[in-house]
């Protein structure tokens, strides 16, 4: 059972009150993080799933701390690694702190996935038979104000002329649903691979790495949210990144990951730079 308050409950305090429904409370973190926001690099990073916060309100989703630890709350150390990259690149990041199981900010709102009731294998009390107004403060105050920044950002580029590359950061579980998946990294797409490809082949050159062509994942329409929306529809450079976990889950690897990937992009801006001659 759910440990967050009945919502019969919760409406009787709000009308008690005479006050609007909110999920946040005032002393809680805002539902975005932004890190450099000064960096001068033309790569700007999103990290949909950095953390694993989850509002007072919400209790634990009736969940035990273990399964709050798991890969179905957050993408174990890619905040981490994201924030190595954008200090080492001179990057802007831009990240979200709360847990995807409040509502994950990589889906379209509405959809079955957006917020879960079964994730993985384990079920969400806390998730299950919400009505409208519990769904919509999730997607007001955790979803839209995410990606609400990444748009402000992206506009602010165009506006100042700058050549944006999106890189759409993630960490994968090394085992799902019983299957184990042997790349240690993976280069995601839609509709346009040309980053991709070029991240991809260099991360080849990179030894004693298996590295996945849109795996363990692909991009879509119906799956994913940053790269459609703010890569795809602005015909912006993009690529999502998936490392898998167990190689980013203490503090060296997470510094190896971040010098890896800094270093690997770096070369792709100067191969988008030959490329396109700017």
């Amino acid at each position: 059972m759910s440990d967050q308050p009945a919502f019969a409950e919760r409406q009787a305090q709000k009308a008690a009150q005479n006050e609007p429904f909110r999920l946040r409370a005032a002393d809680e973190p805002k539902a975005v993080e932004v890190y450099r926001p000064a960096g001068r690099s033309r790569f700007l990073l999103a990290c949909d799933h950095a953390g694993r916060r989850i509002p007072r309100r919400l209790g634990n989703l009736g969940l035990p701390d273990s399964e709050l630890e798991r890969h179905i709350a957050w993408d174990i150390g890619i905040a981490a690694v994201t924030r190595g990259m954008a200090d080492t690149l001179d990057a802007c990041a831009i990240m979200q702190p709360y847990s995807r199981l409040v509502i994950d900010c990589n889906r379209q709102p509405g959809t079955p996935a957006s917020i879960p009731v079964i994730s993985e294998n384990t079920e969400i009390p806390g998730n299950d038979r919400l009505v409208a107004e519990e769904m919509q403060a999730r997607q007001t105050e955790i979803f839209a104000p995410y990606h609400a920044r990444l748009t402000a950002e992206l506009d602010r580029r165009e506006r100042d002329g700058i050549k944006t590359i999106l890189l759409s950061m993630h960490s994968f579980t090394p085992v799902y649903k019983g299957v184990a998946r042997p790349w240690h990294v993976g280069t995601l797409y839609n509709r346009n691979s040309w980053l991709a490809g070029i991240v991809f082949d260099l991360l080849r050159q990179e030894p004693d790495l298996i590295v996945g062509n849109n795996e363990p994942y692909m991009v879509t329409d119906e799956t994913d949210y940053t790269i459609p929306v703010h890569g795809e529809k602005r015909n912006l450079p993009h690529v999502g990144i998936e490392i898998r976990q167990n190689e980013i889950a203490g503090e060296a690897g997470q510094r190896l990951w971040a010098e890896r990937m800094s270093r690997v992009f770096a070369a792709a801006e100067t191969a988008i730079a030959a490329a396109t001659n700017r």
